[in-house]
């Protein structure tokens, strides 16, 4: 069935919207919507899994513990989280949609971070 990652877009958003694209025993794949979203203050994600996350629309901000400035993330960007590196979306567009793809899956090896 053909789909597309930006159809069905929510006029407004009260909170994040993730939406599983495939689960399998291996992966998940998600669509993530946001607009002006973040963590919460005080809290991270700290996940058992690695995250490949792509931005396909819009601007975010992704803060890893221990460091001072968040990345800015734009369309296009992408980049691998870690399992256990606590991290926390600081800031997602205000002005238009934010579309991410995440991939979740079981870490393959040791990573370090750049």
């Amino acid at each position: 069935m053909k789909n597309n990652m930006f159809s069905n877009l929510p006029d407004t958003l009260d909170q994040e919207l993730i939406e599983p694209l495939i689960e399998h025993s291996a992966f998940r794949l998600e669509r993530i919507v946001s607009r002006a979203h973040a963590t919460p203050k005080g809290e991270w994600y700290d996940q058992p899994n690695d995250e490949w996350v792509m931005l396909l629309k819009g601007s975010a901000g992704l803060l890893y513990e221990g460091h001072v400035e968040p990345i800015r993330l734009t369309t296009g960007d992408h980049l691998l989280i870690p399992a256990h590196v606590r991290h926390r979306v600081e800031w997602t567009d205000e002005t238009e949609e934010t579309v991410w793809l995440a991939l979740h899956y079981s870490p393959l090896e040791d990573h370090r971070l750049e």
